[in-house]
């Protein structure tokens, strides 16, 4: 399986937490993670869906521009919030067999 960009970053950081501090209450940082990631991924589809809406006379330039970036950041983070997409619980649970996987190739 090819793990490329944030997804790999966010593998990696949740992995040297684990390893980092022993016994440590590793589940939050690969939920936290998962979180991100779903809050990232859903920015942009909300930003590919906003770029196809007339907003009628108001608006345009590049003012327009910058602000529908946070007014999608804004949406992704309710969508995200409300915990029902799945890409959260699924970014979760290949955290979980990465590190298993790990665990098992290292022997620890």
């Amino acid at each position: 399986m090819d793990i490329s960009g944030k997804t790999q970053i966010a593998i990696q950081q949740a992995t040297a937490q684990v390893t980092a501090q022993p016994g440590a209450a590793a589940p939050d940082a690969a939920q936290t993670a998962a979180r991100e990631f779903e809050a990232m991924f859903l920015t942009q589809a909300v930003e590919q869906m906003l770029e196809s809406v007339d907003i009628g006379d108001f608006g345009g330039g590049h003012a327009e521009e910058t602000w529908r970036g946070f007014l999608a950041r804004a949406y992704a983070d309710q969508i995200a919030g409300q915990g029902n997409t799945g890409i959260a619980q699924s970014v979760e649970q290949t955290i979980a067999a990465y590190r298993a996987a790990q665990t098992k190739d290292t022997g620890l």
